[in-house]
């Protein structure tokens, strides 16, 4: 092989080396930041765009894709300990003509945290009323979907503000005949004061493995790396995690949901995985008794993480919903 090719590879193959050690040292060094480009990268590639408004002194962190139009808007919120960006894997397989809002809810990501702020439902419902209101998103019928405890704010938001429809996923704040292995674990460790081991808020990569078994029935092979990326980005906010957790399982909102599902008066879809070892799927059951006009979708081989187990299939339910809706309104105008 002639002298200069060889040159000419040594070169090249030099360059490409450069990139590729960086990558690998920030993989092995820094994980939480790869974690953190990646979901900034995963926005931009999905056109979502960060945003941030203020009511009063409070502010609150948002991405936003599409402008308000003829369709209503849709805002997400998320649940317990996670952000905005856990919407992603579902917003990929929505259609772009959708307005689409994603919040952080109140002491997460980059919405205010305060120690006197009041992280019950009741108050999380009184933060969301507000954000509400800064976009001036209840000028006209709206969507709201949400996840776990971000499903249990949206089930209660019913009640102070003018809905087009509720969507809920796997919702806390119901209340149980019996409890399941996930709930008596939880009440074992509220008698004996052991805050530090709360299922939900790991402080080692092999807790946080053990918590992704627990939140999912699809059994994730997660590199070393990943899992300690993801609880070095935790670890910092697991003091407030924890005040937050015990807010919302104390009398004052543990059953805030299953005290106000009858107030909720708009359409609304209920979806959980079947395999849900955090909260029992006989709570869409209950449900569904309880609102009048309610659609459940109980998805096989799905556990609590629908939104990160089954995104396709959920984006494709919220969409088929929200058409059906429209369809029933449009029918009742002709009438």
């Amino acid at each position: 092989m002639d002298l200069d090719v060889v040159n000419m590879f040594v070169i090249a193959g030099g360059t490409l080396a450069i990139p590729i050690l960086a990558f690998v040292a920030s993989f092995l060094l820094w994980p939480s930041a790869l974690i953190r480009i990646y979901y900034w990268y995963w926005r931009r590639t999905l056109g979502m765009q960060v945003r941030y408004v203020h009511h009063e002194d409070y502010q609150f962190c948002y991405s936003f894709r599409g402008r308000p139009g003829h369709k209503p808007s849709i805002l997400m919120l998320h649940g317990f300990s996670a952000h905005k960006d856990m919407w992603l894997s579902v917003v990929k397989f929505l259609p772009k003509n959708l307005h689409l809002i994603c919040v952080d809810m109140p002491g997460h990501e980059g919405t205010t945290r305060s120690s006197l702020d009041d992280l019950s439902i009741d108050g999380q419902v009184k933060r969301i009323h507000q954000f509400v209101e800064c976009l001036k998103l209840n000028k006209k019928p709206f969507h709201l979907i949400g996840t776990s405890m971000g499903g249990h704010v949206a089930g209660v938001y019913a009640k102070v503000d003018v809905l087009s429809n509720h969507l809920g996923l796997n919702l806390t704040g119901l209340q149980y005949s019996t409890d399941n292995q996930f709930i008596q674990r939880l009440k074992e460790l509220q008698d004996s004061a052991a805050v530090e081991k709360i299922p939900l808020i790991p402080s080692t990569p092999e807790e946080m493995s053990e918590m992704l078994q627990l939140c999912s029935y699809v059994r994730f092979k997660v590199p070393q790396q990943i899992l300690q990326g993801l609880v070095d980005v935790r670890i910092p906010h697991n003091n407030f995690y924890r005040k937050l957790f015990l807010e919302i399982v104390s009398e004052k909102s543990r059953y805030s949901l299953h005290q106000n599902m009858d107030k909720i008066k708009v359409p609304t879809q209920i979806i959980w995985g079947k395999q849900d070892q955090v909260l029992d799927v006989s709570g869409a059951d209950m449900l569904a008794k309880s609102i009048a006009n309610c659609q459940v979708e109980l998805l096989e081989n799905c556990g609590h993480s629908v939104v990160m187990e089954r995104p396709r299939k959920t984006a494709k339910l919220i969409v088929d919903f929200l058409a059906s809706v429209h369809n029933t309104d449009n029918n009742k105008k002709l009438d």
